[in-house]
């Protein structure tokens, strides 16, 4: 065997706690290296005379790529502790033992040589709240889904979804819309809302906020949003809110008070400022988000800047009693406010959902100290670039997921925030090249995927869309021309996503090898399990006889047209 390719760290996503009794363990070894994995374990005090008393169980190869595999181990820690090493045997009989301190072609008899899980203490592993991994999410950009009170439309607002949409743009779209528009939502079958910015600011997106303690009045007040949390909450649907604390807007008044006072004033340490007189042009002589001059970063190193927006984070949750706050660039802002942040909000509400937006790894903010899940971009970007621009093979696809599925700990990935477009992206349809069967190809992938799933405002029937700001149109709601069939179809996902046992979390993933050009995956539980056939091509596929209850087909006979997709109930 390869020695150099077996790896394991007792750190992160290799180990940790699942459960309040139960522990993960993951080893990584070449491709078809090993023939068999066992895992050694025992309490490290467990000795009779000289001998280290341990047991030795199976492990079981929880994915593999052309390079690489993983094994996972479950295990109860005897006593809360245990040193552990693990038992490798090759195709030819070869064995080694892979310990803290290397490999051995036996057993070592010293204790120090294993690695070590010293103590099982439940509130240092990651926790996050249950109720996240049953949710389907549904983002609304509020200055465009409705229009519910015209009186409080900006001045230069135009007619619902007259003209061409611009960055500048105003429709009317507030938070009495959404009330109003609750009743549609519901039908859908959607239990969370995720809002972008609704707080004070001269922008249509808000992501420039002047004040953090007020609503838009644009949007409302607060008392319309006390009445929409209320309303939402009374048909089980959660809230969940955007905080943008890594800049402010121009406009915030710290930020005003430097630009009048300059090195005098009493805020300058709440930027990053680099010197004085304040320039904004042609490069701002401050840091921003990007090279933005209207949106000054925050120093959330300042004490003065961390008491003042711990105390937004919180306020929300405690007058309002929102569900979650979702974070800005999040990847900005140093991991110690973070960690302030989430005991904040966390003791008024012990299960707000804290989800931070970062585009890569995110591990290091998934240690049960800071979010509790992040924004699953690496997951959209595999699914487009395989169904829609086929840049990337099935088994190119096929290990990019099986990798996603091991980059953090199991409880993390059945927590992460699932998107397929956002306002940061082009409309779902769009990116398909105007393909709903690849769409539905795609929702199908993201409802039956561990995790927690959100559809973008509009998405649903069919709305299109380039890049933002064409992305942020207003909501279609004259029925005549909203795409029925596509939302009944997620409308059926989303009652699977909750009637059915394989479409959860609580179902494992795998993929199931197959000889021709159709992803096939299984969702599997103790009982049952759902057997998915994608044909992402545009080509018909005969597909295998497998014996069960068609619960989502687009034919009924052994043929997968272009673009086709069925999935199979079978009892064990």
């Amino acid at each position: 065997m390869e020695k150099a390719m077996i790896f394991h760290r007792a750190i992160n996503e290799y180990a940790y706690g699942y459960d309040d009794q139960t522990i993960h363990l993951v080893l990584q070894t070449k491709h078809k290296d090993a023939e068999k994995v066992e895992l050694i374990y025992g309490d490290p005090y467990d000795f009779e005379q000289k001998t280290w008393n341990y047991v030795t169980v199976p492990v079981e190869r929880t994915g593999e790529t052309t390079t690489v595999d993983y094994y996972k181990a479950k295990v109860k820690p005897p006593n809360n502790r245990m040193r552990y090493g693990f038992k490798l045997t090759g195709y030819n009989g070869e064995e080694v033992f892979y310990l803290e301190r290397g490999t051995f072609a036996a057993p070592s008899k010293e204790i120090g040589d294993y690695f070590c899980f010293p103590y099982f203490h439940p509130n240092d592993e990651y926790q996050a709240p249950d109720w996240v991994k049953d949710t389907v999410w549904y983002q609304i950009f509020p200055e465009r889904f409705k229009n519910g009170e015209p009186s409080i439309s900006p001045r230069d607002a135009v007619a619902w979804e007259e003209g061409v949409v611009t960055p500048k743009s105003y429709y009317g779209g507030d938070l009495q819309g959404v009330i109003d528009g609750l009743d549609y939502l519901e039908d859908l079958g959607i239990n969370g809302i995720y809002f972008t910015p609704i707080f004070k600011s001269p922008s249509n997106h808000k992501y420039d906020t002047i004040d953090y303690y007020e609503i838009d009045p644009h949007f409302g007040d607060k008392k319309t949003f006390k009445r929409l949390v209320e309303a939402c909450h009374s048909r089980g649907i959660r809230v969940m809110l955007d905080a943008v604390f890594n800049h402010s807007g121009y406009e915030f008044e710290p930020f005003q008070d430097v630009l009048k006072n300059e090195q005098a004033s009493k805020y300058k340490d709440w930027f990053h400022m680099h010197d004085f007189p304040v320039q904004t042009e042609p490069k701002p002589n401050y840091e921003t988000f990007g090279f933005v001059s209207r949106m000054p970063k925050l120093n959330t190193q300042n004490k003065e800047v961390q008491n003042y927006l711990l105390d937004v984070s919180k306020y929300w949750v405690e007058v309002f009693d929102i569900d979650g706050w979702r974070l800005d660039v999040a990847n900005e802002v140093d991991h110690r406010f973070w960690r302030k942040f989430r005991d904040a909000v966390k003791g008024v509400k012990e299960d707000v959902y804290i989800v931070g937006e970062v585009w890569h790894d995110s591990m290091s903010w998934l240690r049960g100290d800071e979010f509790d899940a992040v924004m699953n971009y690496p997951l959209v970007d595999s699914l487009i670039r395989y169904i829609e621009e086929q840049s990337i093979d099935k088994q190119t696809f096929k290990e990019r997921i099986v990798h996603l599925l091991h980059m953090y700990p199991q409880h993390v990935t059945e927590h992460l925030f699932n998107i397929l477009a956002s306002h940061d992206t082009a409309r779902l349809i769009t990116q398909t090249g105007d393909s709903i069967d690849k769409a539905k190809l795609l929702y199908l992938f993201q409802f039956s995927y561990p995790g927690s799933p959100c559809i973008y405002y509009g998405d649903e029937i069919g709305m299109v869309g380039g890049e933002e700001p064409e992305s942020r149109g207003c909501m279609i709601w004259d029925k005549e021309r909203q795409d029925l069939e596509l939302r009944t179809f997620i409308q059926t996902l989303i009652h699977l996503r909750k009637t059915e046992t394989g479409f959860s979390n609580e179902a494992t993933f795998t993929f199931v090898e197959t000889s021709d050009e159709s992803l096939t995956y299984q969702k599997e539980t103790t009982n049952e399990q759902l057997i998915f056939i994608i044909n992402p091509t545009a080509e018909p596929i005969r597909v295998s006889d497998y014996k069960g209850d068609l619960l989502l087909y687009s034919t009924e006979d052994q043929i997968l047209n272009g673009y086709g997709y069925c999935v199979i109930k079978q009892e064990k």
